[in-house]
């Protein structure tokens, strides 16, 4: 495999040196001389309109442009505010390097965009970044996401969710409305490629553009589709089709309809190939957008959505995937001031896994061998509607109302070489409703007023059943008359959350590039936990666990006030943003017949400092404390059973714990050389942490909370340098991460590391008309306290245009895992492939896909549970080869 990787490059490498280019070079400067940063420099071909090569100048005015020899060519320079200049050039084959420089004048009037009459593949225009599609793309890209990965500054990750110069996107738009709340993975995977033909990055994204200048939006980026004309006031959209062998079957609709002031998007998906168009990980996303800035208050206290912690498979860790999948989404706006939008999804899916795990105890030295075959289902569905209101250019209101709702089930037929046979059944249906109401208010030039309000209403009601042949915790008081009779546990538990937040704001300018804020703001929470245990018997009648210690009925309540005052100044290329926060908190929980009640008062200080380097490139430091408290579940005293070997309480004693957190990060973009440069290195110290303290009992144990006397902490790193040739793109990451936990086990103190670190190399063609190929290397490492793993992963992607009318895609990634002692190790290859066929303007398009050629059957994963010290090595079985027929039918 290594020779493959290196044969490729020496093939790429001696490809590329055929090629003649002679680089013309030189700086556009004003007549002042001073340089002209952003200036755009096109050469086409002299008599046409063929774009050769163009250039971004950079903040010294340099350009630099490759052209082939023996042509003559037209160059265009233009910038904002200037007059436009054109010049003719010869090259000949001399193939000598060419240096040209040029003066721009001033013009009385501004550039207008419609003077120019060529298309930049990029344009930057203050925090936005214009790609041309087209100018990127070949015509083989099917959807949005393959056209984002041709754009240098833009990757999708694993999950389907865009990165923009390191960062999340947060907000899709499309036609600058939002896009299923700007979800991006539902955007990637099912805008078609072929209505595209913008994409713009807006960088420091806020949507409120009177609150854009005052506070820091470095973090927050949106990307905004523009469509091709013809797809912006008609309906548009495609209908997929599919049939495979064993049955296998996908029908896939989506509809489009834009106009300027209404959208609707509709999208329908139906397959059992494993494809999951949306899964718990994409529920518990969904939060609502960019709105509600709470979590910058500097108290971390997180309502959890779900008590049973369900695994959200991947499509590539389980045998089989069904899903049934729903979603519309609207936008409206009767006049200029009022929009309103919303979207509704529904999901239905289950999913089949089996699994073979290795756990070793490093305290104790057990070793568990299990196999566990889980059969998941998932009902879900959520509303949302949206309105903003701006009367004028000084008033924005928003309001929200969020709905969420899931039924999910687990069956799980465990067998444990320590335990014997287990069956559990998991079953929750959590609900959820959310509204928001903001309001920012520009009082004058000086003054900005903010409100923003949220409140939060939560249900859940898990229930848990267990059978075994035993059952290892003696605080249970369960009945067994025969050794042959089955233990039936059952556990039944309620929790509800109503949560308060409210935060104003006031926005003192104290001159253009500075201000004071001063903030109010309050949390408001009230829980109340109810659940029990009861065994259902051999002869049908059930024995209720009426233990004080195995009941919960708990009232939690949890308040935070707090005042702030920060000061943002930009002083040269400068900008700092320091600030302290005065917290009271309240605590206060009843049960057990008593009350415990707890005052706390903090002062949180915080800093924020930016260097720009220039308008491309910047070193950012963030520090902050944040104090940690903990909701219901860890408060509550009476036990509660976790899985089938584990059971725990809360302790109504714990207390906050405070996390320090520093980071640096370095970013540069240069569209001068296409180079792309992030880099990023953070530390964490949790002191006072909630930690367990957990009685190990062979692989069963009994845990509860308290605060640890040891910090836990964390260093993570990453870097990614992207740059973009000619014709190449080639990228490089690696990151880094090493963490520290401190738990008690068997009333000893254990101290549980783990480092994390990978690398990835790769170079990928970028030809419009041409075979595109891309190959690359990733080198992943586990390191635990007493053991560890390595992964080589070498990979190939290739996009084939032949025939006119066929196109050919293929994937190919190869695995070599070996644990660190070379007992388990599993080479295993994925192969997947795709052939197009689509007339010359016809709406019918053929497809025949094959997944996973190879035939692989499964495949390795690490993972480390620090409450016991414990890590694991899993092999998951997964889906077999498919092959599908599939057909498609554009709107």
């Amino acid at each position: 495999m290594k020779k493959y990787i290196l044969i490729s490059f020496l093939f790429l490498t001696s490809f590329f040196g055929i090629s003649q280019n002679v680089k013309l070079e030189g700086f556009v400067k004003d007549t002042k001389g001073k340089p002209l940063e952003m200036a755009n420099v096109i050469a086409f071909k002299k008599g046409t309109k063929f774009l050769q090569s163009y250039s971004i100048t950079d903040h010294n005015g340099k350009y630099k442009l490759s052209l082939e020899d023996t042509q003559e060519y037209t160059l265009k320079i233009s910038y904002l505010g200037y007059d436009s200049l054109s010049a003719d050039i010869k090259v000949d084959n001399s193939s000598n390097d060419i240096t040209k420089n040029f003066e721009l004048q001033q013009s009385s009037e501004k550039l207008n965009e419609v003077e120019i009459t060529y298309e930049m593949p990029v344009k930057i225009v203050g925090d936005t970044i214009v790609y041309n599609s087209d100018s990127f793309t070949s015509g083989k890209e099917k959807k949005l996401e393959d056209v984002l990965e041709k754009l240098p500054g833009i990757e999708i990750d694993d999950n389907g969710e865009v990165e923009v110069e390191g960062k999340k996107v947060q907000k899709v738009l499309v036609e600058g409305k939002e896009f299923f709340d700007g979800d991006s993975k539902l955007a990637t995977q099912n805008i078609p490629a072929n209505a595209i033909d913008k994409v713009q990055v807006l960088r420091n994204y806020n949507e409120v553009s009177g609150m854009k200048g005052v506070t820091n939006n470095e973090d927050n980026i949106a990307l905004n589709i523009k469509l091709k004309k013809g797809k912006n006031k008609f309906w548009f959209g495609e209908i997929n089709a599919g049939i495979g062998e064993n049955d296998k079957h996908i029908v896939k609709p989506k509809l489009f309809y834009y106009s300027p002031n209404k959208s609707i998007n509709v999208l329908g998906d139906i397959n059992n190939i494993g494809e999951t168009p949306f899964t718990m990980r994409d529920y518990f996303r969904f939060t609502g957008g960019l709105r509600g800035s709470m979590n910058n208050s500097g108290t971390s206290f997180n309502v959890s959505e779900g008590g049973l912690g369900f695994t959200t498979a991947q499509n590539n860790r389980a045998q089989k995937i069904e899903s049934k999948f729903g979603a519309v989404n609207f936008s409206y706006s009767p006049k200029k001031t009022l929009d309103l939008n919303g979207f509704a999804i529904v999901n239905d899916s289950e999913t089949t896994m089996l699994t073979d795990s290795k756990t070793t105890y490093n305290n104790t030295g057990l070793v568990e061998d299990k196999e566990t075959a889980a059969l998941q289902g998932s009902k879900l569905g959520m509303i949302k509607f949206s309105t903003t209101y701006r009367p004028n250019t000084n008033v924005h209101l928003d309001y929200d109302i969020f709905g969420k709702i899931s039924e999910q089930t687990e069956l799980n037929d465990v067998t444990s070489s320590n335990r014997g046979a287990v069956d559990t059944y998991l079953e929750e249906q959590p609900a959820s409703l959310n509204q928001n109401f903001n309001l920012y208010y520009t009082i004058d030039d000086k003054n900005i007023f903010a409100a923003e309000v949220q409140h939060l209403y939560q249900k859940d009601q898990p229930l848990y059943n267990s059978i075994a042949s035993t059952q290892p915790f003696e605080l249970l008081p369960s009945v067994q008359e025969d050794p042959t009779d089955l233990i039936n546990l059952f556990q039944n538990s309620t929790t509800t959350t109503s949560k308060f937040d409210a935060k104003f704001d006031y926005y003192y300018l104290l001159n253009e590039k500075s201000n004071i804020n001063l903030t109010l703001g309050s949390t408001f929470s009230k829980q109340n936990f109810e659940s029990d245990i009861e065994q259902e018997l051999e002869n049908g009648t059930t024995e209720n666990f009426n233990e004080t210690e195995l009941i919960n009925d708990v009232d939690y309540n949890f308040t935070d006030l707090f005042l702030g005052v920060t000061y943002k100044a930009v002083l040269g290329d400068f900008t700092i943003n320091p600030g302290v926060t005065l917290h009271q908190y309240t605590t206060n929980d009843k049960q057990l017949g008593t009350k415990n009640k707890n005052n706390l008062t903090k002062v949180l200080p915080s800093f924020y400092a930016k260097y720009d380097f220039n308008s491309s490139s910047n070193l950012r430091f963030n520090y902050a404390i944040t104090t940690q408290f903990s909701d219901i579940e860890k408060v509550a005293e009476g036990y509660f059973l976790d899985r089938y070997n584990a059971i725990s309480k809360g302790n109504r004693d714990i207390e906050n714990s405070l996390r320090h957190r520093y980071s640096l990060s370095f970013f540069s973009f240069s569209m001068f050389s296409f180079t792309n440069i992030h880099a990023n290195v953070s530390y964490s110290k949790n002191v006072n942490t909630v930690k367990n303290n957990t009685e190990l009992i062979g692989i069963d144990r009994i845990s509860y909370p308290i605060n640890s006397i040891f910090a836990d902490e964390s260093v993570s790193g990453n870097f990614r340098y992207d740059k973009t040739y000619s014709k190449l793109k080639t990228r490089f990451k690696t990151s880094v991460s090493h963490n520290i936990y401190n738990n008690f086990v068997n009333n000893q103190a254990v101290k549980s590391k783990s480092l994390t670190h990978s690398y990835t190399a790769s170079v990928a063609t970028k030809f419009k008309d041409a075979p595109n190929f891309e190959i690359g290397y990733q080198k992943s490492f586990t390191d635990y306290s007493n053991t560890g793993s390595t992964t080589d992963k070498p990979f190939a992607n290739m996009e084939i245009g032949f025939l006119k009318n066929f196109i050919l895609t293929a994937d190919y990634s190869y695995y070599n895992y070996e644990n660190d002692e070379k007992t388990v190790t599993n080479n295993y290859s994925f192969l997947n492939a795709n052939l197009y066929y689509q007339q010359p303007n016809s709406k019918w398009e053929f497809q025949i896909s094959a997944d996973n050629l190879t035939n692989n059957s499964s495949i390795n994963r690490d993972s480390l549970n620090q409450i016991v010290d414990s890590n694991t090595t899993s092999l998951y079985f997964i889906q077999p080869r498919i092959w599908m027929f599939k057909v498609k039918y554009n709107i």
